[in-house]
């Protein structure tokens, strides 16, 4: 990854975590309910970002790029799809850390930078 991808993936992740526990807590009330159109909107624009940074190796459904408003998705639905996202990006990310001196780094340019993060939720196989 490079230095730019990572700061986009950081701002993404941020994003998408946020939606989730949003969206969540919405779907615990009313799994049922249809998401509103001004919500569906930033949810998509996330998840293309999401796709953009995954490419075709970590996307969590080849079949799925984003929501249709015609096909108005449910709480369930979005909370569902934002999990799996969740999940593969933080593979992404994962396969892309360094450990130097008990810290975790970015991998950029597939060298250990000086970008710290958080300690994996999975490792590396």
């Amino acid at each position: 990854m490079t230095e730019e991808e990572v700061n986009q993936f950081e701002k993404t992740q941020s994003q998408l975590n946020g939606l989730y526990i949003e969206v969540g807590l919405l779907s615990k009330k009313n799994p049922n309910d249809a998401v509103n159109k001004f919500k569906l909107k930033f949810i998509n624009k996330t998840i293309l970002e999401s796709n953009e940074l995954l490419g075709e190796e970590y996307k969590p459904y080849q079949e799925f790029d984003k929501f249709e408003e015609e096909d108005v998705p449910t709480t369930s639905d979005v909370t569902m799809m934002l999990e799996q996202y969740i999940n593969c990006l933080e593979k992404l990310r994962s396969d892309n850390l360094g450990y130097r001196g008990g810290t975790y780094y970015w991998l950029v340019d597939d060298h250990i930078s000086d970008i710290k993060t958080a300690n994996p939720f999975k490792f590396k196989r």
